[in-house]
């Protein structure tokens, strides 16, 4: 299992920057736009909620874990009232394909390769306490559901889109799979939502690029410096200590056992299959994601191979 959670986080930073596209390219923006979502935000949260249905801010802000509750809250519900989730998950995959269409053009047998791998990793995965991840795997596959459906060979009218649509929901489905773990981690640890971005930014991120997009007053984000403060993990200097970087360290493993099962079940060929066919396709997409990343993974150049 160790082996496999080593290969878990290698693996993340393949399949998140494909993922990633349906934040930060201009084709995904332009799509929400288009559907009547002004603001990034409103396409953010009814994108990434949608597989949810037609939730509450609260179901929002405890699935997403580190945004603030009042700043979910601008969002959520009122943007049900804009667009259907059906029509949010039709919108949030047209993005996506669009980008990865402009960002792996030429790639697309690559891609639809690399999609196959990644749906082999999935498999019958069992999503017990994954409120994301089962939401997401709940979804028609594209090219495999019925004409019609979010990315499907029906509604695309290419195999070529039909490719880089699975490969984006298997990045996605492997994404939030993980995303869950991750969150059950720092609820282990006892970290809360603004405590997690606040440690996270004390290691080697930002905070005035964190928490304006987190929606964390100056309070809120003080009174969580001082709670971590106080447990030791945080020194007068603002930076982790060696007990802060252990808890810290401890998180992150305990969310790379957690994201191991989709790796454990593959053999080392099969692994070292998705690793080649994968990492251009992630480094094509990656530049056009910003670093240092304020979802927090490194640059795919940094993966080991498993």
């Amino acid at each position: 299992m160790a082996e496999a959670a080593s290969t878990a986080r290698a693996m993340w930073t393949l399949f998140e920057p494909i993922h990633a596209v349906i934040y930060f390219t201009p084709e995904a923006r332009s799509a929400y736009e288009q559907a009547g979502l002004r603001g990034f935000w409103r396409g953010y949260f009814a994108g990434r909620a949608a597989p949810l249905g037609a939730t509450s801010a609260a179901v929002v802000t405890a699935s997403f874990f580190n945004f603030a509750p009042a700043f979910v809250a601008r969002a959520i519900p009122g943007v049900w009232d804009l667009i259907t989730p059906e029509e949010a998950l039709r919108v949030r995959m047209a993005g996506a394909t669009e980008s990865l269409g402009r960002l792996l053009a030429g790639r697309e047998a690559d891609a639809a390769a690399a999609a196959d791998l990644l749906w082999q990793a999935i498999g019958e995965l069992d999503f017990s306490g994954r409120v994301l991840g089962a939401a997401n795997a709940a979804l028609p596959v594209p090219g495999e559901g019925s004409p019609g459906s979010p990315g499907s060979s029906g509604s695309s009218g290419s195999s070529g889109s039909s490719g880089l649509a699975r490969l984006w929901q298997a990045a996605t489905l492997l994404r939030e799979h993980r995303g869950d773990g991750h969150c059950a981690a720092l609820a282990a640890a006892d970290v809360d939502g603004c405590e997690a971005v606040a440690l996270r930014c004390c290691l080697d991120l930002r905070r005035e690029d964190l928490q304006p997009v987190r929606g964390w007053t100056d309070e809120a984000w003080d009174e969580a410096l001082s709670r971590l403060a106080a447990r030791g993990w945080i020194g007068t200097d603002g930076e982790l200590t060696d007990a802060g970087r252990e808890a810290h360290a401890a998180v992150e493993n305990a969310t790379d056992r957690a994201a191991a099962r989709p790796w454990a079940r593959l053999s080392p060929d099969v692994t070292a299959q998705i690793v080649t066919v994968l990492t251009p396709l992630a480094r094509a997409c990656a530049g056009a994601l910003p670093y240092p990343s304020p979802i927090g993974v490194p640059a795919p150049a940094t993966a080991v191979s498993a």
